[in-house]
This record gives structure tokens, sequence and C-alpha cells, in this order.
């Protein structure tokens, strides 16, 4: 009788560990904030960490610089730095001495940008804007389509390429979109070196190695947001909007009006804005954790495509808890205090005060008396739900164009 061999399998590393260390520090921090009123505010807290645990798990996976692929960068389920509603994001991660082929197809969306980042979230320092621009610095062929590239300065790189700078780690790309259900473009990126090649299959180390990036992406995610409402919004006056400035840290074409909210429940902010002659504008409100609220179910955002514009030019909307019975509200979904903004985008001249907003604050009830085209403004419920289903169907349409 043959005796059997036995061989000792190696105790397995504890990978998931540094990930598991940074979940639980990152719950510490969601509980521990300090604008938390409510077991609401906390529950909202535990939905954004479990978006930014899902980010930071995709983005360390799609973290290959050597074949880089666009990746969604905060979504509807990965929400964070106050994401526009109306906006699509995909990043692709880059190395600044490597040369890059961007190619795609212009839909009809309202704008389509480009940005060159660093890892801290902030933009490089490139001589010329080349860190930051839309497609009207491009080259489109009849048909939509375009390539670009992106590498180290050259002495003559011809037509649509640009200069990656110092520290460059991240291609962002911004489509915006007016109409929900205008037609989304196509792109992707190529590095031209390793184009035709496969990447080398990850092993245990790399894995683990993923494992401890996603996790400092995750506190690195929760920091930064955390911080920029206080650097940005919650020290300006309550109840108001600021006029339009150029967005710090983003694109060179787009101009924000920022402003924090805290209204009772009898309250209404009514702003009034006059309708852009830039291709896109849109508004948004978002909670403290500095993400924006539901914009699938409820109207929580409007740009000029969807908002009733008045005769005079102007737009009027109506932020409240209760619904006032016009078609421009603005849902606060129940929540007390968050964040408002304006943006402007692919704008051709600098924007003044006399282009923002005015805001004023009153009782929900005498709404009608500060609306001058109040009989104009009106909605029943029937016509509500049907606002509420257009962009249920839009949102469906654009995630899975």
């Amino acid at each position: 009788m043959t005796t059997p061999v036995t061989t000792e399998v190696a105790a397995a590393p504890d990978v998931t560990a540094p990930f598991a260390a940074a979940v639980a520090e990152a719950e510490k921090l969601i509980a521990s904030a300090d604008f938390i009123r409510n077991d609401d505010d906390l529950a909202e807290g535990y939905d954004y960490l479990a978006g930014s645990i899902r980010a930071s798990l995709q983005m360390a996976w799609a973290y290959d610089k050597s074949h880089p692929f666009f990746v969604t960068s905060t979504g509807p389920y990965t929400k964070m730095g106050l994401d526009n509603p109306d906006t699509l994001y995909y990043h692709a991660n880059v190395e600044a001495d490597a040369e890059y082929v961007i190619t795609g197809t212009r839909g009809t969306t309202a704008d389509l940008s480009f940005q060159v980042l660093k890892g801290d979230y902030t933009a490089t320092d490139v001589p010329g804007g080349d860190d930051a621009f839309d497609d009207r610095r491009l080259d489109i062929e009849p048909d939509g389509s375009f390539t670009l590239r992106f590498g180290p300065p050259k002495d003559d790189p011809g037509p649509n390429y640009f200069v990656l700078g110092e520290g460059s780690s991240m291609l962002a790309v911004r489509e915006v979109y007016g109409d929900w259900s205008a037609q989304k473009g196509q792109i992707r990126i190529e590095r031209v070196d390793t184009v035709g090649t496969a990447p080398e299959e990850a092993g245990l180390a790399q894995i683990t190695r993923r494992y401890h990036v996603a996790g400092k992406m995750l506190l690195s995610r929760i920091n930064t947001w955390f911080n920029f409402p206080k650097w940005f919004y919650l020290d300006l006056p309550v109840n108001t909007l600021t006029a339009p400035r150029l967005t710090p840290g983003g694109l060179s074409t787009q101009f924000s009006s920022v402003g924090h909210y805290d209204l009772a429940d009898h309250e209404a902010m009514v702003i009034t804005v006059p309708k852009s002659d830039a291709p896109y504008q849109g508004f948004q409100l978002g909670s403290m954790w500095y993400i924006s609220l539901d914009y699938v179910n409820h109207q929580t955002s409007l740009n000029t495509a969807q908002a009733q514009v008045d005769p005079d030019g102007m737009i009027r909307l109506v932020v409240s808890k209760q619904n006032p019975g016009i078609a421009n509200w603005i849902e606060t979904t129940g929540k007390q205090r968050g964040i408002a903004q304006f943006r402007w985008q692919r704008v051709s001249r600098t924007l003044t005060e006399s282009d923002g907003p005015s805001v004023e604050i009153i009782d929900v009830g005498d709404v009608a008396a500060h609306l001058p085209y109040h009989d104009t403004n009106t909605i029943d419920e029937a016509g509500w739900r049907e606002r509420i289903a257009l962009r249920q169907r839009g949102f469906a349409q654009r995630m899975l164009g």
C-alpha cells in the first residue's frame, strides 16, 4: 500500500486587509460628519460610502497606464464632487512621457470637453491651455469623426496635438447634455507604443497592490470632497448665490454660481436668472455630502433645454420642500440643508453679475405673488408626472446609449 504524499500549502496572505481597514476608517469619517442632524442624513452618508467603495474598486482595477481605456469616473451610483446630472464623466489614466491617440465621433450633446489632471484632482499647468479645452479646438470632420493626440512637447506636433504637462496622470472627458435624449458620442483611447499588445496578467502581488490602491483612493476621495463645501460654499451667506465666476479647478470655458441653502418646511427660494447665450446653462441641488440629489425620479436640477423660460427671457426657479404647483419647481426631496449651483459651459465671453441669479426667500404659500407669469408657470399632477417620466426615460436612454 502506498502512503499518500501531502504537500503543505502556504497560508494565503490577507490580500483585502488594507482595503477593509480603509473602509472602516471611511465609515468613521461618515459617522462623525458635523452636519449630520438625523438618521436620514446618516443613511444618505452610508449610501454615499457604498458608491465611493464601488468607485474606488472600479478605478483601482482600471488603473492600467500601459493599456488605458475610458471608464466612468462618477455616475448615479458612484457619485462624488457635486456631479452634474447633465454630464457623463469618463477618464483614462495616462503618463506624461507617453503619447496617446483619442478617436471618436461627436454626438449632438451640448458640450464635449477634455481636461488633463494630476492625481490629486487638480488641473495641470500647461502653457496655451492644453490642460483644459472643449471640442471647439478640434478639427472635426463633416461626419462628426475626430482624432486628437496627447503627449510630451514636440517641435512640430501637427493639428489636434495637446501637451501632457508634468505630473499628468489622468485625462478626463465630460459630455454634457441639454436634451437628455440627445445623441451620445463615441470615444476611445490608445497608447501609441503599446497598441496591439496585451498587458501582463495580474498576479497575486499586483492584485494585493490594487486592493491597497483602492483603499487609498477611497480615503482620498472622501477627504477631498468633504472639504470642498467648506472651502467654496459654507462660508458664504446662507440662501444666497454668488455672481458667475470661473469654476475653481474646473474648465477654462466654465463659469459657476454657488451657494448653500437652509430652508424651513414652509419656505421657498425663488431664483431668477437670465436664459444664457451659452450652449449649456444648468442648475442643481446637492446634499451636504457634496453629491447630487436624486435627479432621475425627482426634479432636483434643470437646464435651459428643460426649464420653462418666461416671455421676458428670464428663468424663474422655486426651490422648496413643498410642491408650489409650477413647472420649474426644484425639489429638495425633504432635505432642509444643501448645496446649490449654476453652471455655464462652452462660454464664448466672460460672464458678469448681470448674467447671474438673484435670490429671494419667501413663504411657499406666496409663490404666486412673486412670479410675474405665474398663470403660465402652473402645472397639474398629471403634467408633473409626465415631466418626471421624461427624466426617467431620458436617463435610461442616456445611460444605455
